[in-house]
């Protein structure tokens, strides 16, 4: 939902760094994101069309958000807290009338803080680097290593460091390492723990 703000923004002529915040919250308040299931099962499980759609104002823009400098965007969109509120409430009556697995850089701290299931998954900078290279190169925009490496560093720093709702855990988390495992191995821990709680 960031980064369809994120393209928003840029579509409205706002460039980075952001100088003008209230010009995105505006932009924020005025647009309709709407989540919507694939509309074909992806080949495999990390290909690049499996996962939700994004529409924006009717438009499916989930190509379009996973561009780098989407990527860009929707870090700085996200340190803005007009936008946040916006988009916390939008996530919030998701949430609320149809429940669900959401993901997202706060969604088990301030989003949904009493889930009764939060999930952590991490990986090695370096393999998580390499999976976006990967990924870059079959969506066609292929990127370096080493300029994906850099920005997610970037990201995560400042995603960590911004004032409102930053990049963090909590003590109920359970942490997921990815970094050598496929991701049936993943999808399997978190079924357990799950299946375990209930």
């Amino acid at each position: 939902m960031y980064r369809a703000i994120g393209l928003a923004a840029r579509r409205g002529g706002v460039e980075l760094p952001i100088r003008d915040s209230e010009a995105v919250a505006r932009i924020a308040a005025a647009s309709r994101i709407e989540l919507a299931a694939p509309e074909t099962p992806a080949p495999r499980a990390d290909a690049p069309q499996a996962g939700t759609r994004v529409i924006l104002d009717g438009e499916d823009v989930s190509e379009q958000i996973r561009e780098p400098e989407i990527s860009r965007y929707a870090s700085a969109v996200s340190a803005i807290p007009a936008v946040r509120r916006v988009l916390v409430a939008q996530q919030q009556r998701l949430g609320g009338e149809t429940g669900g697995v959401m993901e997202g850089r706060d969604i088990g701290t301030k989003v949904f803080p009493d889930t009764p299931f939060k999930f952590f998954l991490t990986a090695d900078p370096v393999v998580r680097a390499v999976r976006r290279t990967r990924e870059l190169a079959e969506r066609g925009t292929p990127q370096s290593y080493e300029r994906v490496l850099a920005e997610m560093q970037q990201r995560d720093a400042d995603d960590g460091s911004r004032a409102d709702s930053p990049l963090t855990l909590d003590d109920r988390y359970v942490l997921v390492d990815s970094s050598a495992r496929p991701v049936e191995a993943v999808v399997e821990e978190i079924e357990r723990a799950v299946r375990k709680a209930i």
